[in-house]
C-alpha cells in the first residue's frame, strides 16, 4: 500500500441542524405532507449540503472525464481506442448525446482530457490535465504507477476548486474512454469482495463471445494483481486515468459542498473508491440512475444508493445524470418557491381530537 504527498480534503458533515426546519418548511408547502415523495427528500437533501433553507442552484456543470486504456490491446472493447478522441472530437463539436441533454437543460459542459491516447489541439470545452496517453496494459504490469495515481486525484480536485471558486455548487460527473467498463469492474470486485463475473458486463456493446472473452481476460488481469484490494492499490492496478481523476474531483466537490450528481457504471466505480477513501463524500450525492451494465446494482448496493431513474441507460457521458437533473431543479423550485397554507390562505389539515 502507498502513501500519497496530496492530501485528501476534508468534507464537512451536512448541516443537520437545519433539519427539522426545513422539514417543517416543506411540509408548509400547499399540498398533503409527503405527497410530493422522493422529491422531498431530495429538497431536503439539497439544503443539508448547502446548509441553508433556500437552496439554489449555481452554475450546474457537466464533467466529462476521458481517458484510453492500454488492455484495450487484449480485445476486452468491441471498438477500438481510437473511438475514445473521436468522441471527444465530437463532443468538443456538440455532437453527442450529453451535448443534446446538456443544451437542453441549460448545463455548461466541460470535458477533461484525463489521459486521452492522442494529442488534442486546444478547445474553450477542453480541460487539458492528461496525466499520460492511455494506461499500461494491466494484463502485464499496473496501469498506473504512485505518482500518476495521485498526480490523478489531485488534478480531479483542482479543477473543482476552480468550478467553486467559479460559482458553481453542482457538478454532473461523466466519462468517456473504450475499455473503462473493465477497469470499473476490476476496481468493484476489488473493493466489494463481489465475484468479478458479476461485476462484468457487455460493455459497448458486446456479443456472447465477446463477452465470454473480456471475462477470460479479466479474470487473468484480477489474478495478476490479487492483492490490489485498497482503493489506492487498485486504482493503480487497473485504472484508469479518468476514473482516478473523478475520484479526486468528487473528494473536492464534497468538500465545497457542492452536490454530485452520480451517472453510471463506471462513474460510481469511481465514487466506490473516494468513498472508501472518505465515506462522507457519500452524503454529498444524488444517483441519477440504474443502468443496464451488469456491475452497476453491485456497486449501487455496496454503496446504499437509492437511484432516482431506472431507464435501461448504458451510454455514459453522464447522460443518465443530465436526464435526471430536473427533478433536482423541481426540488429546490418548489422548496423556494411554492406557496405555504398560510400564505396561501389555503386551510391547513385538521388535527383530529380523539
Amino acid at each position: 500500500m502507498f502513501h500519497m504527498n496530496w492530501q485528501i480534503p476534508l468534507i464537512p458533515p451536512l448541516a443537520t441542524s437545519l433539519e427539522l426546519e426545513l422539514r417543517v418548511r416543506i411540509d408548509q408547502k400547499t399540498k398533503p405532507l409527503g405527497s410530493l415523495g422522493r422529491l422531498e427528500e431530495i429538497a431536503l437533501r439539497c439544503g443539508l449540503m448547502q446548509a441553508t433553507l433556500a437552496p439554489e442552484w449555481r452554475e450546474p456543470t457537466v464533467l466529462v472525464f476521458a481517458g484510453d486504456h492500454g488492455l484495450t490491446a487484449e480485445g476486452v472493447s468491441p471498438f477500438p481506442s481510437a473511438v475514445t478522441v473521436q468522441m471527444v472530437h465530437n463532443f468538443l463539436a456538440g455532437g453527442a448525446a450529453i451535448n443534446v441533454f446538456a443544451r437542453q437543460h441549460g448545463l455548461a459542459l466541460r470535458v477533461v482530457d484525463a489521459g486521452v491516447a492522442a494529442e488534442l489541439p486546444a478547445h474553450p470545452g477542453l480541460l487539458a490535465c492528461k496525466v499520460r496517453e492511455g494506461t499500461r496494459n494491466a494484463l502485464h504490469e499496473p496501469a498506473l504507477t504512485a505518482a500518476e495515481v495521485e498526480e490523478c486525484l489531485a488534478r480531479g480536485a483542482q479543477i473543482v476548486d476552480e468550478l467553486a471558486a467559479a460559482g458553481t455548487n453542482a457538478l454532473l460527473f461523466g466519462e468517456m474512454g473504450i475499455g473503462n467498463t473493465s477497469a470499473a469492474a476490476l476496481l468493484v470486485s476489488a473493493l466489494t469482495r463481489e465475484l468479478l463475473d458479476a461485476c462484468v458486463g457487455r460493455g459497448a456493446g458486446h456479443d456472447d463471445a465477446g463477452l465470454a472473452r473480456k471475462r477470460a481476460v479479466l479474470a487473468r488481469v484480477q489474478a495478476r494483481h490479487a492483492d490490489a484490494r485498497e482503493p489506492l492499490d487498485a486504482l493503480a492496478a487497473f485504472g484508469g486515468c479518468e476514473i482516478a481523476m473523478m475520484a479526486g474531483a468528487m473528494m473536492a466537490g464534497a468538500a465545497q459542498r457542492m452536490v454530485l450528481v452520480i451517472d453510471g457504471f463506471i462513474v460510481t466505480a469511481a465514487l466506490l473508491v473516494a468513498a472508501r477513501l472518505r465515506p462522507a463524500v457519500l452524503d454529498y450525492c444524488v444517483f441519477a440512475h440504474n443502468s443496464a451494465e451488469a456491475g452497476h446494482q453491485r456497486t449501487l448496493a455496496a454503496l446504499g444508493a437509492k437511484p432516482l431513474l431506472d431507464l435501461g441507460l448504458r451510454l455514459g457521458e453522464g447522460t443518465g445524470a443530465a436526464l435526471a437533473w430536473p427533478l433536482l431543479v423541481s426540488a429546490v423550485g418548489f422548496l423556494r418557491e411554492m406557496a405555504t397554507f398560510e400564505s396561501a390562505g389555503v386551510s391547513a389539515r385538521e388535527t383530529l381530537k380523539t
